[in-house]
């Protein structure tokens, strides 16, 4: 049986999860125990790597708060399948796509790579431009910056000013979590790109499986709005729903799930 103490830290990691916004007071009023009970329990759990200290709080550790693409790349495998296929059959005319990283654009790729006629893909991140590799129709434009080993792709500013020399008609990203708030990234520095492209671009699709749905990470890349769509494996929550419907965001679904009425 987990002591008092541990069961605090899980429910201070959990709240974190929530809302990486909370301060030290709110989480002390929350848990109805003093500020200086909180900050030593903030400081034990950055000790142990399972969180990062900031000013007046803390986020959860972003390995803690999404497994490493190696891990996740395993996950869901059939309803990321469901979601890259429904996304390429929405893209599949467009002359250029800038394409971000993750488990789920993965997915997408290897569904890409299969097009029999000719296509630009812009992208930051590694994995992504060596399964297009196989397909000499694919043309593929790598985008410069600081490697970030984790998520295998590029970031920082000699990469955001590299998306923003280009006005690629379609953007598809993945996402850490989706909410009523928007789209959000757990890693600061993917964020940041993500950012940039989503901001470059004329249409965007976000792809997220179920699991993504409710949560927030770190970074709010955007909110809902009606160039930006949905691309998921099952119908969202009410909550979620409502936030699509209120400002005009699309939601596609793989053939065999109901689409979301208007």
């Amino acid at each position: 049986m987990k002591s008092r103490k541990e069961q605090r830290q899980d429910s201070i990691l959990g709240a974190l999860e929530g809302n990486p916004a909370l301060r030290v007071n709110q989480l002390a009023e929350q848990l109805d125990v003093s500020t200086e009970t909180i900050r030593r329990d903030l400081a034990e759990l950055d000790q142990a790597g399972r969180l990062s200290r900031t000013y007046g709080g803390a986020v959860v550790a972003k390995n803690r708060f999404e497994p490493l693409l190696n891990d996740r790349i395993n996950l869901n495998v059939a309803e990321r399948q469901a979601i890259a296929r429904r996304a390429l059959d929405e893209v599949a005319g467009e002359e250029a796509l800038l394409l971000g990283g993750g488990a789920t654009m993965l997915q997408f790729a290897r569904a890409l790579r299969e097009i029999t006629r000719r296509i630009t893909v812009i992208t930051p991140t590694y994995p992504i431009a060596l399964e297009l590799s196989s397909n000499p129709l694919i043309e593929i434009v790598l985008l410069p910056g600081s490697f970030e080993p984790q998520e295998r792709m590029v970031c920082g500013p000699e990469t955001i000013r590299a998306v923003e020399r280009y006005r690629a008609p379609v953007v598809l990203i993945g996402a850490s979590g989706v909410n009523r708030d928007g789209i959000s990234e757990a890693m600061l520095g993917v964020g940041e790109v993500y950012s940039a492209m989503l901001a470059s671009a004329g249409r965007s699709y976000v792809l997220a499986d179920h699991s993504k749905f409710e949560k927030r990470a770190l970074v709010l890349l955007t909110g809902w709005h009606s160039d930006l769509s949905l691309v998921t494996d099952r119908e969202p929550g009410p909550e979620l729903a409502a936030a699509l419907r209120r400002n005009g965001a699309g939601l596609l679904l793989p053939e065999e799930r109901s689409a979301l009425k208007a």
